[in-house]
Order: C-alpha cells, then structure tokens, then sequence
C-alpha cells in the first residue's frame, strides 16, 4: 500500500477497526482510516532526525544538518515574520546522513557529505558540485573490497584558520586546498584495520551494505580553533590520534578505555592548543554507561569526566564553551547536560527540551544550538547567565546578570503561529535574574538611557487594562508584567519606552499607540525589590543588516518622540473629559430627581456638549470594535495611532510627506487641546462653583491619569 515516507518502523492496526491504521517511519507518523488508501500529513510533526549541527555567519544565522531518510538541510534561526516556517528552509546541497558545513566568509556556498560522496553547493546559482575524494560507486561491496572505507556519516570540515581547506577521512585523512577539486592523503590507516569486521553483513536473503556497517573508519575529525594544523582523529574501533604538523606525523594518544568503542566526537578547545575532550559511544556493544574523556597535554594523559552524566545516558558529543573556558555542554541519549568547572561535576540542561538522543551541539555567539535524533534542531537562547554563574555567590538572595548584546529590531505584531512552525527567539532585549525565593513585594525593572533617565519602567504587579475582543488571533500580546518567581526569571524588554498615556476602553485597528523604538546605544537595567536595587549595563545594537543609519534613526527617534508627546497630550484631553462626565453622570443619578438642582445640572449638560464637541474631534467615540472605522471614520486618535506606527516600520529617516503629516495633525490636536483648556480654564470653574453652591460635590479635573 502507499505511505507517506520509507523505512518503516511500526505499524499500528486498530483491532476494532481495521481500516484504522497508524504508521510511523524516518519521516514521522501518519495515520490511515481507509485501510491505507490515504493518509495524514507528516509535515505537521517536528520529527527529524539530525546526525550533526552546523551554523554560519549570516544574520540571522542558518543552521544546518543531514537528516535520516531526509534531505539536508539549512534553517534560519530566526525570521521577520515572527515564526520559521517551510519557506525558511531550504536544502543545502544534498546528502541525508553526514556533515553541512557552510563557508564562514559566505554562506551561500555550502559543503555537505554522505559516505563517501561530498557535494559543493553554491546557493546563488543553486549547483550542486561532486568534489568526492574517490568518487566510486562501492555499493553491494563489503570494505574489505574498498580502495577507502567511507561510512555512513563520514567526517567532513573547513580550517577554522583557512576555509580554502577542507578535510574528510575515510580509514585515513584526507586534506584539499582547492575546494575538493584535488585531494592529498595525509595519514596512513589510522584504525585497527581488522579485515574480519570489513566482510559484508546482513543475509541470508540479502546482504546489509549500506556503509552505515563499514567498520575500521575515521568516526571523528577535527583541528585546534587555536593552533593551525594541530587535528584530532577519532576511529569507530576505538583509536585517537593527534598531529600538529597537518598530518605529517601522528601520535597514537589513545585513552586507556574499553576496546572497540566508538570515538564519536573530538572537540579541541577553542581556549588552548593542548586541551581537547573526546566523547566515546559503546551502546553497540550493550555498554551504555556515559563516556568523555579530558587531555590537557595533546593526549599523553586523559581523565575522565563523567560525574553527574547517568547510565543509559551514553555521550554523542562534548563542546566547550568559546567564550568561558571550562564551561561543558555534552549532547547525550537522555539530553543535554553542562559543566561549569570543566567536567568536574555534570548536571542536566534539559529546561522544556524533550527527552531525546542529541547527537551534536554547537555554541553560536550567546546561543545553544542542538541537533536531536528525533525532535529536530533545538535552541537555547541567550546562555549568557551560565557563563557568569561562578562569578556570582551562590547565597546571594537576588542576581541580575549581565545582559547579552540586544539587536534593535522590528517585531511583527501578529503573524500565524496555529500552523506548524518554529519559534523565534524572544523579542527584545532579554533580562535575566535570580531570586532564591519568591520577593513577598512588588519587583520593578527599570531601563535607564545613558544619562540616567527612566525611559522605562516595568513590574511584578499586574496592571489592569481595557482589553480589546479577541477579534484577530494572530495578534501578539505584549508582555508588560515582569515575573518574579523563585529561581531564574526571564523578561524580554520590547525595546520601547514607556507607552504614552492610555484611553481606557480605546479601540484601534492594531494594538494601539506604543511608546519610541529605542535608539542603538548604551542602556542600564535596574531591577529592585523591597528596597534594594542591582543595575547591570545593556548594549543595543542596530539590525547588522542596516549600514550608515546612526543619523536616520535619530531624525526618526525625534519624530516618534513628538508623537508620542502628541498621543499623550491628546489622551489626557479625552481623560479628563470621560472623568468629568462621569462625574456629571453621578450627579445626575443622586441628584437628577431634585427640581431644586435643576439649573446647577442644566450647567453641567451644557459643558458636557461643549466638552462633546472636542472629544469627537480628539478620538472617534463610537469606536467599538478594530473595524469600526469602516462605518465611523478615524478622528485624530486613531489617525496618530496609524501615523505613529508608519513612521518606526523601516530603519529610515521620516520622509517629506511624513514630515508634513505630523505637521498637519499636530496642529489639528493642538487646536483641540486648547479648546480644551480654555474650556478647563474659564467654563469648568463656573459651572463646578454653581454646583458646589447648590450643596453638591464641585467637579475636579485630575490633571494626569495614565
């Protein structure tokens, strides 16, 4: 019967009901309720299975991998539209098994593998290169038959000091200048070579051949980041050897462990030429006790370094930290797990990551990339608290650690997240900070520019506000209330000021007048709770993709600044007037009976049509839904509300026409404003003291409510 994908792994046929069938393979899981005839998609389902992680130098950066029974592929790690979907991936070269490995000077051309096949792909003009090392179909042939024993998932790198060069290996090292047009041997067989464990498996009806069974080959490979030509090899039947002359000679270094195991993964540190961690896998030989192994000498002496890493949770990879020496991630069968004294001591890093085998990870600026065998590429935003975590006491009551660099970017108020897509990193600046139990008072969070002005101020106490009808469920809801649990909080400040005054109850077609986009710059963040405060410096910087905008964005920052001065003048006119009339209203209910009061009333009507008038031309009043401009046209609120949002949607000064628009609804405001005043000034103190002369209580104006 047809299916959604191949290599099948289960099947599920409903005793009840035959003609319900599930099935799950290497593509994920369908299901059937006419016996097979069709079935469920399987692209709803983040199922893929990643044997490696890669990454680049793109803004925002792609991340790559070789999925079983898949094409590879490169994902971006974020998007403008607010989520990752289909269209942001796209498959790098080929190749379902091995290694991606971008060009760090230009992404575009993307070097990928499987067994002994390695493609050079070049996005720009979408071409595929063959540039293998022996390109010779071997299939059907144990290896004991091949000229080079190529695996499965064979090792493919760039130089991290001369991308021009690339290494591979098969039973031995092979090395090309020139973009895989040539290839130069430089090891001899670095395995065990045991020609018994070469012979072709499987049978007796047909032979299992596929190379994943190639055994005696290289498993792992990789060069110091910080002495060129210093490279680590790592065999599957349980070698290491080390070079630091770009494979003129080579030392057998390896650890005194079990025979046979498999050298998984070499990570040279990115902190010192001497030191590299190797992860060793021997789940193949019913050993699933977790292995790593430490040298800081170039592999005359290992130490292992496991405490803290269960049995079962047998080890794929080990990387250390390329900005805080010391600091371990290691991608095992059960999860992640970190080490913050260099392998010393272990503990999980798991957070809301499904429990699932991760066969690699990589560190990317602040972020945690992960390649799961199951469950897709996972990210660990921001990592930066771990790497300040044993500079900070661990008594302290209250830690606020340093921010990471934010970008200044645009954030889409909605995009459609009910369909299956990844998730974007948190918008804004992220701040995090500890507290080692739950504060009993309100915690404030405070952003400062760099003259020590509160631009913002945010808090742990929730803040009541009109919220409009759940027309568009799309929208994406700010986030205004800090958490203050016990333990680590997260917050991602959207990166704007404080919002103008607010009209209770406003309708608009968005989500309504926000405060500036903050500028690039420098920023503290003060976080204080029953009385006592931390500050901790934040940097903002401007989207990398933007060039030589320092003098628009200030022309643009000035602009939305008087508008939101603008917004603000005119709600606090509408403010005062739905406060005045409230009051009116009162009156009319206590009192409205009383034939005595009937003049001091009849006063009070009078302001309010006065008071009318002005208010219908500040905001539209029978704004009851984000539609309803489509039956009552946008007065001046609702038209600074589109205006202010026009004016920040593109790194870019206002332009002429914007220029002239504010121009032209600053005056229509500030006539209205005035109005207003005018009318607080010579019209409310007359009809309050005729009020307050009939015994009743005098109308009050507050001046400013928020």
């Amino acid at each position: 019967m047809p299916a959604r994908h191949g290599d099948h792994h289960r099947l599920w046929i409903d005793p009840q009901n035959p003609n319900r069938i599930g099935n799950a393979n290497d593509g994920g899981a369908s299901i059937s309720i006419d016996s097979g005839k069709t079935w469920t998609t399987q692209n709803n389902q983040p199922t893929a299975q990643f044997y490696h992680v890669a990454v680049d130098n793109a803004f925002p950066y792609h991340i790559y991998g070789a999925q079983q029974d898949n094409s590879n592929v490169g994902i971006a790690s974020r998007t403008d539209w607010g989520a990752i979907g289909p269209a942001d991936w796209f498959v790098a070269g080929g190749g379902e098994c091995g290694f991606v490995v971008p060009d760090p000077r230009d992404w575009h051309i993307i070097y990928s593998n499987e067994e002994d096949r390695i493609h050079r792909f070049d996005k720009n003009k979408e071409e595929v290169q063959d540039v293998s090392v022996w390109p010779l179909d071997s299939a059907g042939h144990g290896a004991a038959d091949l000229v080079h024993r190529f695996q499965w998932v064979s090792p493919l790198m760039l130089s991290p000091h001369n991308p021009d060069v690339l290494y591979t290996a098969g039973e031995s090292v092979f090395k090309s200048t020139d973009h895989g047009q040539s290839w130069t041997q430089i090891s001899g067989d670095l395995t065990r070579n045991d020609k018994s464990k070469q012979q072709p498996s499987g049978g007796p009806l047909t032979n299992d051949i596929t190379s994943v069974e190639y055994y005696d080959t290289v498993f792992a490979l990789a060069e110091s980041p910080v002495k060129q030509g210093t490279l680590w090899a790592g065999t599957d039947d349980g070698r290491v050897h080390v070079t630091t002359d770009d494979g003129q000679h080579w030392s057998n270094v390896t650890p005194k462990m079990p025979e046979w195991s498999t050298i998984d993964l070499i990570d040279p540190s990115p902190h010192d030429s001497n030191t590299a961690y190797v992860a060793v896998d021997r789940h193949k030989l019913d050993d699933f006790k977790p292995y790593i192994f430490k040298t800081t000498d170039l592999g005359k002496s290992w130490s292992a370094i496991v405490n803290g890493i269960p049995d079962g949770a047998y080890v794929h990879a080990v990387r250390e930290d390329p900005k805080k020496r010391g600091l371990l991630y290691a991608g095992t069968e059960l999860g992640v797990f970190v080490s913050l004294d260099n392998g010393a001591h272990w503990q999980p890093l798991q957070l809301n990551l499904p429990v699932s085998p991760i066969h690699d990870l990589v560190v990317k600026d602040d972020d945690l990339v992960v390649a799961t065998h199951g469950r897709s590429f996972w990210v660990l935003d921001d990592i930066t608290p771990l790497r300040q975590l044993e500079t900070q006491s661990p008594q302290a009551d209250i830690i606020l650690y340093q921010p990471q660099t934010a970008l200044r970017l645009h954030y889409p108020t909605e995009f459609d997240k009910r369909q299956p897509v990844g998730e974007n990193p948190p918008p804004g600046a992220i701040i995090n900070y500890y507290f080692k139990t739950t504060p009993k008072e309100e915690v404030s969070l405070e952003i400062l520019d760099s003259s020590g002005k509160v631009v913002r101020h945010l808090s742990s106490k929730e803040k009541k506000e009109g919220e409009q009808p759940p027309e568009w469920p799309d929208r994406v809801e700010r986030v205004k209330t800090i958490p203050a649990n016990e333990g680590m909080n997260r917050f991602a400040w959207d990166l704007r000021y404080d919002d103008p005054i607010q009209i209770p109850g406003a309708f608009y077609t968005g989500d309504g007048p926000k405060g500036p986009l903050a500028l690039p710059g420098d920023y503290q963040v003060k976080l204080t709770v029953s009385g006592k405060s931390q500050t901790a410096p934040l940097h903002l910087a401007i989207d990398p993709r933007t060039k030589g905008s320092d003098a628009a964005l200030q022309k643009q920052f000035s602009l939305a600044m008087q508008v939101n001065d603008r917004i603000s003048q005119l709600h606090q006119a509408v403010n005062e007037i739905r406060d005045l009339r409230s009051q009116i209203q009162t009156l009319h209910k206590r009192f409205g009976d009383d034939q005595r009061l009937k003049a001091a009333l009849a006063a009070a009507d009078g302001l309010d049509r006065k008071m009318s008038e002005i208010e219908q031309k500040l905001i539209q009043v029978n704004m009851k839904g984000s539609e309803g401009n489509l039956a009552f046209p946008n007065m001046l609120n609702e038209r600074f509300d589109t205006f202010s949002h026009a004016i920040e949607s593109g790194d870019t000064e206002p332009t002429k026409p914007q220029l002239d628009v504010f121009q032209t609804l600053s005056t229509q405001s500030q006539e209205q404003v005035k109005k207003w005043a005018q009318l607080k000034n010579d019209e409310v103190p007359k009809v309050s003291e005729s009020i307050k002369q009939a015994n009743l209580p005098a109308l009050t104006i507050t001046e400013k409510k928020e």
